[in-house]
């Protein structure tokens, strides 16, 4: 079977072991096309409020209006699963570059549109339904950029850098919400109420798209991976549907990918993307004070994903998702239990938990090599973006329902989910895969 060629992650790594000149420019390049990507389908959940109030008739009840605008958010993550095994399935057969390149334009236009669409008070219904199409359209472009951008660094990179490059890329993807949150700070302090309403709330979309299709235009400089290269000149690119063959012969490294990317979705959307709401409405801290220390805690995290990725090279994958993921488990706990503290005790303890869940770099570098190359982009892109569908989109909702009975439901859930990535640690194919030793 084509599909079961181990070619190696990091095929350079005969001839250079470290990164040359033309590998960190892709690094590069890569990591800041995923900044603005992740940063474009983000930006709107830190304008949420605004929008619910300009894309939906005035006389609506607020809780209505807040339900369906997240609701149009949401569409984003149902989307992604689509959207990611189309642009993998072609990635696959077609090469990494031109998929990698398509799914940052597919991102870019929508944030410009959205940037630039009239409200409802111009054109009634149609302004909610174009939002959501935007939106759909930006969840079918994430899901296929991230798994993209982590086999395409994957297969330039040599590899003895492999856990490096992965994690840095990781870090550059992170960074986008890190982006999100200083630039609705930005526009928030620079400008009042009224104009944000009013026009203000347009800038960070407009930007962002113009910045996404600067950053098509530099990704025409990058090249197909040598991986890729190697399987169109053997001819052992997938010859049948590419999701036939995972489903088939990979059942158990989807499983994998699955299962860590929920421990990843817990991380991501519980400690950075719900708890600063969490801190105000269960703790009453102060908004900016909240937006503050998530903006120390998203730099920690960004930190801690290149912190993850060089150490896996040093000492390897398996002892530092124990060491990761066995300290989320503790750091969760500590932040949680400590609130609300003092405002100083908050940025220090928010910072260290967002530097363990740093350890989500962990998920790529190890979902990256559980599948051969004729199939990798299919086969992570599926287990990760069924699985970020589901369980991305239920979190919110579980620790909603929970916060209701305990007040720590965070911390449970995240140190739960984290002890689940401690167990996947000692499974055989988290540290092994495809790759030569």
């Amino acid at each position: 079977m084509s599909s079961s060629l181990p070619l190696p992650v990091g095929a350079s790594a005969e001839t250079s072991p470290s990164l040359s000149r033309k590998d960190v420019q892709t690094l590069g390049l890569s990591a800041l096309g995923g900044t603005l990507e992740f940063y474009d389908f983000v930006i709107y959940v830190f304008f949420a409020t605004v929008l619910g109030k300009l894309f939906f008739p005035v006389d609506m009840p607020d809780w209505l209006r807040q339900l369906q605008t997240f609701g149009i958010f949401a569409a984003g993550y149902l989307s992604r699963p689509l959207g990611g095994i189309i642009i993998a399935h072609f990635g696959d057969i077609l090469g990494r570059k031109r998929m990698f390149t398509l799914s940052i334009f597919m991102m870019a236009v929508p944030t410009l549109v959205i940037g630039l669409l009239p409200t409802y008070a111009s054109i009634g219904v149609a302004a909610p339904l174009l939002l959501l199409a935007m939106r759909v359209l930006q969840g079918a472009a994430i899901g296929g950029e991230m798994p993209g951008a982590w086999v395409f660094v994957a297969e330039h990179v040599p590899a003895k850098r492999y856990g490096f490059g992965v994690g840095a890329l990781t870090a550059g993807i992170t960074g986008g919400i890190l982006l999100g949150s200083l630039v609705a700070m930005a526009i928030n302090r620079h400008y009042s109420p009224a104009e944000v309403g009013d026009f203000a709330w347009r800038i960070p979309f407009i930007l962002g798209g113009v910045f996404g299709l600067i950053s098509v235009y530099l990704r025409r400089f990058l090249h197909e991976t040598p991986v890729f290269q190697e399987l169109a000149k053997r001819r052992t690119v997938a010859r049948e549907l590419p999701l036939k063959t995972i489903l088939r012969e990979h059942r158990a490294a989807c499983v994998l990918v699955a299962l860590l990317t929920w421990v990843l979705s817990a991380a991501i959307v519980v400690v950075v993307l719900i708890t600063p709401t969490y801190l105000q409405k269960v703790h009453g801290i102060a908004p900016t004070l909240a937006l503050e220390a998530n903006a120390v805690a998203t730099l920690m995290l960004t930190l801690g994903c290149v912190l993850a990725g060089w150490a896996s090279d040093r000492i390897g994958t398996r002892p530092v998702m124990l060491i990761g993921f066995g300290g989320l488990v503790l750091t969760s706990y500590l932040f949680y239990t400590g609130l609300p503290g003092t405002p100083s005790s908050l940025i220090w303890s928010y910072g260290l938990v967002g530097l363990f869940v740093g350890s989500i770099a962990l998920v790529p570098i190890v979902g990256v090599r559980a599948f051969p190359a004729a199939v990798r982009f299919s086969g992570l892109s599926f287990a990760y973006n069924m699985s970020y569908a589901i369980f991305g989109g239920l979190t919110p909702i579980i620790i909603t329902l929970w916060l209701q009975k305990d007040t720590l439901a965070p911390a449970h859930y995240v140190a739960a989910l984290a002890a689940l990535g401690f167990v996947l640690g000692l499974v055989p194919m988290s540290s092994r895969g495809y790759q030569k030793k």
